[in-house]
Order: structure tokens, then sequence, then C-alpha cells
């Protein structure tokens, strides 16, 4: 039998488990997808927007992988301190296989940017998917102008969701906490701001469509910032999907807001240079205007604009951080491999591989992992005879244990499931997610087994 541990059960790891029982020609291989959390599926239930359902339903598609014979789930199992020490992990198993993702997110370096009312969007996309790291109640939301700053499909997220009425979302499973902080949202206007221009924006057409069509608020443009970017005015030269974002910006030209409504405002060629301080926590963005600088990236201008807000979200990307016990390049935020295969000092070191952001860096969507993790597995089992050879424990939950580690099985996430639809019928909604970690691990816990 040949043992396989991988770490992270969001698409990554749960493609890689499925590539490893199917593509491998040993009938005998075992997987454990490990995760520190008790709730499989990583960023497809903590980082997909919880109005997007289609993209959601991506969990049926994982689940059927770790419903598998030969694949096992095992959350609330940490991989570090407090958990399970890599070398001891590397010692139950005949091959570990990290897709932890990552786990951190690109900070500005702008003065002002630590101050009260300044996070990360990755907080605030933790806080609406009742990720049971975040403060349930981290958000009061009291702010009237919000700035998010960037221009990918995350910052479209969080201001489509500071933009959505609590109404709408009452249907989906966003927390409970979440949807009341959002019913009483002073939030009126939500700034996106770019640094860049529309032919450089990062997010993809549909997301940007749906930004137009949010029944409670309108989106304004710039027609003047617009036309600073050299394809707006003939975008047919453009890439297809570029030349569709082009065009749906052109459409949104002149479009009269509606009294009542929020306004999303995207603004384009701004970048930010300080947050400002008024009463102690943010109070404005200072912004310096850009220009294209005809090759693709923008100068500045020395002209500045200043934009109130009390909330300001930043979305300029994650970064790597460094897994315990494994080599890491802070410049890449990646782990150094070879066709998956982790490096240690320029060489393959046996058994230890990477799939997903850790090896690749956070691009791409959640297909993108689909190659990722085959090029991967690939490597592994090519690797298979070698590995094989080596003594494994037959039973590495008994080590685990021994740790006094309590690992949620497949039946106690289905017992959060469970719990999940008797909360949301307790509230008059559908299934609601559970949001603290006491209350997933005690939901879990009388299915263990």
């Amino acid at each position: 039998m040949l043992r396989i541990a991988v770490v992270g059960s969001g698409p990554s790891g749960v493609y890689t488990a499925q590539g490893l029982v199917e593509q491998s020609a040993v009938a005998d291989v075992r997987v454990d997808v490990l995760d520190r959390l008790p709730c499989p599926y990583g960023l497809v239930r903590y980082g997909v927007a919880p109005d997007h359902e289609k993209i959601k339903s991506l969990q049926n598609n994982l689940r059927t992988v770790l419903e598998g014979d030969r694949v096992r789930f095992l959350g609330h199992v940490e991989v570090g301190p407090g958990g399970v020490p890599p070398e001891l992990l590397l010692r139950l198993y005949h091959a570990v296989v990290y897709c932890v993702g990552a786990k951190t997110d690109r900070h500005l370096g702008i003065p002002g940017e630590e101050l009260p009312g300044s996070y990360s969007a990755t907080e605030f996309v933790s806080w609406y998917s009742a990720h049971p790291d975040a403060d349930p109640n981290g958000f009061a939301l009291g702010a009237r102008s919000a700035v998010v700053i960037g221009a990918g499909n995350v910052a479209v997220d969080v201001a489509r969701m500071l933009a959505r009425g609590a109404d709408e979302l009452r249907p989906t499973d966003v927390p409970h906490a979440a949807l009341g902080a959002l019913a009483v949202s002073r939030v009126r206007e939500v700034h996106m701001a770019a640094r860049r221009g529309p032919s450089q924006a990062r997010f993809t057409t549909k997301e940007l469509r749906e930004l137009g069509a949010l029944p409670g608020a309108d989106v304004t443009v710039s027609e003047d910032e617009l036309a600073l970017d050299p394809d707006f005015a003939d975008p047919a030269a453009l890439p297809a999907p570029v030349r569709r974002n082009v065009e749906v910006l052109r459409g949104w030209i002149g479009r009269p807001p509606r009294p009542a409504a929020r306004l999303l405002r995207l603004r384009f060629y701004l970048r930010p240079v300080e947050i400002l301080a008024r009463a102690g926590r943010v109070g404005a963005v200072r912004f310096e205007r850009t220009a294209p600088d005809g090759s693709g990236g923008v100068v500045g201008t020395g002209t500045y604009e200043e934009i109130d807000a009390q909330l300001v979200l930043r979305a300029v990307g994650y970064r790597g951080m460094p897994p315990d016990g494994l080599p890491f390049d802070p410049v890449s935020g990646t782990v150094p491999h070879a066709a998956g295969r982790v490096l240690r000092a320029g060489a393959p070191s046996p058994g230890e591989y990477v799939a997903g952001w850790i090896k690749r860096g956070p691009t791409g969507v959640i297909g993108t992992n689909r190659p990722c993790a085959k090029e991967t597995v690939a490597s592994l089992l090519q690797d298979a005879p070698r590995l094989a050879l080596r003594q494994v424990p037959s039973e590495p939950l008994d080590a685990m244990r021994e740790l006094g580690l309590h690992p949620v099985t497949w039946q106690g996430w289905l017992a959060i499931e469970r719990a999940e639809a008797e909360l949301g019928r307790s509230l008059g909604r559908r299934s609601v997610k559970i949001a603290d970690w006491a209350g997933l691990l005690s939901a879990a816990a009388p299915r263990q087994g």
C-alpha cells in the first residue's frame, strides 16, 4: 500500500488526491487529505462570495472525490506547531503533498495603512464567509463611504458585497452576524480604485457585469479617466476578454444614478499614497493621479486627489507564507520545486511535493489548479516505486491521536453540514454557516469515529 498525505483540502488538494487515485498504476493507493480547519473545500467555502452559488456548487465536485473509497478527509489537523510536526508527517506517509495556498495578503506599504478602519480584503472576505479565525462581529459597517483598492475579482467581490442589500443575501449561507451587520450598514458610496487603466484590470467580464445588475446600487464611471487608456477609444485589437470589459465600461458612461441607490464608483489611474486619519481612524485616502507610460505601466503625474472614506479594503493580491519545515523563496512567496518536487539545496527532497498557490504563486482561477496538480501527481507517481520501499505505520491516525489531536472525519463534517442546515431552519433561512471554532467542533463531535 502506498500512503500519501495531502495537506490542504481546497481545489488544489482535492484535485491532487483525485489524480493520485485515478492515475496511479498501483491499485492500493490511500490518500489522507488533511486540513487545519474542520471543514473541507478551502477557498471554495471560505473565499467565494455567498451570492456566487454557481461557483460554490463546485463543492459538489470536490465532495465526490473526498467521498471516494481511497480518499479520507481529516480535518482539524494542523501541520506544524501545536499539531503534527512535518518531519513526523513524512514518517507516517510515503509522500506528503503540500497544497496550503497563499495565507496572507499583500500590503500597500503606505502611511496610515494600519489605522482603524483599514483592512485587507482577505479579512472582509473571511468575515462574510464565516471563517472561524475571523471575528463574527469584526465589521460594524458604520462608514458612509468605503474605498476598495484593487481591480481584480476580489476587489469586485467585496465592492459588490458592500453594495448589496441584506434581503438579497438572506437566501445565501452568509453567517447571521454578518447578515445583521449588512442589514444596518450605512455605506452609501463604494469607490473601487485602480492604479492603471481599464484594459489592464484583472476582473472578469462576468464579475464586472454583476456590478451593473445590482438592484439597489448604480455604477458610475468617469469618461475622462477611461479615455486616458490608449486602447479605450478603439478596443478592437485587445484580447477578447479585455475587449468585453472595456465594452461594459463604455456602456456605463453617462448612466444617471437613481437618487435612493447606493453608488459604486469605478475609478482608474489612481495610485494610493496615504490613508489619512480623522479622529484617530480612517477618514480619507490620498491618491496620486497616474498616466499611461506607453508600455503597459503607469507614471505619477504629481497631481493628487482625496476621497473621503471611513472604511478601506485593500485587494491587491495574496502572498504565500513559509510552510513549517519546508524551504521557502520569500521573493516569489513559493516553495522551490521542480515539477512539484520540493527542492532542498537545489536537489529534490524525497517524498515532499507541492501543488497549488504555494507551488506557483496566487495566480489563475479554480480550474488552473487542475493542470498544476496533474504535473505534481505525475512527478510523485514516477517516484512511487522508490517511495513505496520505505516502511510506514499502517494507521497514521494512531500517531496523531497520541499527540492529543482529534481529527474531524468525513462523518464529522457531514454532522457540521446538518447542524448548519438546522441553524438555517431555526432562523427561517436556508443553511447558514457556523462561524466559530467551538460551534464547528461541537457540531462535529457527536459523529466522530
